[in-house]
C-alpha cells in the first residue's frame, strides 16, 4: 500500500514565484500563494494515511535572496495553512546550494530523495514524486521511483516533449494527480481483497473434499 508521497513545492503546491517576485524565488510568507486544489488534494493524502514528503530545491539561500530563518517562516506558514485545511507535510527536505556548489542533495542528482527513502525504509517503486520541472522527473527517476509531471508550475507539455527523460504520468495539477493515485490505490486494494477472498473460497473447498474423501472405504 502506497505510504508517502514525494512532491517539489513550488509550482506544484503554490504559485511558482518565476516572473513576478523580486528574485524569482519565494522569500517572504505573504508570497507563498496555494495553487487551486492544492489544499483539498493534501487533505485528501491526509485523510488516507498518506504522507506526504516534501523535495525542493530552494538555491536562493546560497544566493543570498533570502535567509535560512525567512525559509523556515515560509514553510511553517505552510504547514501551518495545510493544517488548518485538514491536511499535513510530514518531512521537508531543502537544498539551498547553488548549481557550482555540486552538491549530492540539488535536483537532478538524488541525495534528498535517498535520504528519505533510507529514513522511511521506503521501496522506491512503491511511492511518486511529483514536481512541475525536467530536474524533477529526472531527480524521481533516478532514484528509481514512478514520477508524475502537473502542468500547474513552469514547465509546459511542449517543454516535456524536448525532455530527454519523460514522466511516467501527466497531469494537468495535484489535485488531479491525487485523486488519480487514490483511485489507483482503491482497485489495487480490492483486487487484494478479491485475491484473499478466492484463496479462502479454495481452502475451504479442499477441506470440504478432503472431509468427503475420509468418508469412502
Amino acid at each position: 500500500m502506497l505510504k508517502i508521497i514525494f512532491m517539489d513545492r513550488d509550482g506544484v503546491i503554490n504559485k511558482d514565484p518565476g516572473g513576478w517576485t523580486k528574485y524569482n524565488y519565494v522569500t517572504e510568507p505573504n508570497e507563498f500563494h496555494f495553487l487551486p486544489g492544492a489544499l483539498k488534494a493534501l487533505k485528501l493524502l491526509h485523510a488516507n494515511r498518506i504522507r506526504v514528503v516534501i523535495i525542493s530545491n530552494q538555491a536562493g539561500v546560497s544566493k543570498g535572496c533570502f535567509t535560512k530563518d525567512m525559509l523556515s517562516r515560509v514553510n511553517s506558514k505552510m504547514c501551518d495553512e495545510i493544517g488548518k485545511a485538514g491536511g499535513a507535510i510530514d518531512d521537508v527536505y531543502y537544498c539551498i546550494h547553488k548549481d557550482e556548489d555540486n552538491c549530492a542533495c540539488r535536483k537532478p542528482k538524488t541525495g534528498m530523495l535517498e535520504k528519505a527513502l533510507a529514513k522511511y525504509r521506503l521501496n522506491p517503486k512503491n511511492t511518486f514524486m511529483v514536481g512541475d520541472s525536467k530536474v524533477d522527473v529526472m531527480a524521481g527517476r533516478g532514484a528509481g521511483i514512478k514520477t508524475i509531471f502537473v502542468l500547474s508550475g513552469k514547465a509546459t507539455a511542449e517543454d516535456m516533449k524536448k525532455w530527454e527523460v519523460k514522466p511516467d504520468y501527466c497531469f494537468g495539477g495535484l489535485l488531479e494527480a491525487v485523486e488519480w493515485i487514490l483511485n489507483k490505490e482503491k482497485r489495487r486494494a480490492n483486487r487484494s481483497v478479491g485475491r484473499k477472498k478466492l484463496a479462502h473460497k479454495d481452502r475451504a473447498s479442499g477441506a470440504q473434499d478432503l472431509e468427503a474423501g475420509e468418508g469412502v472405504q
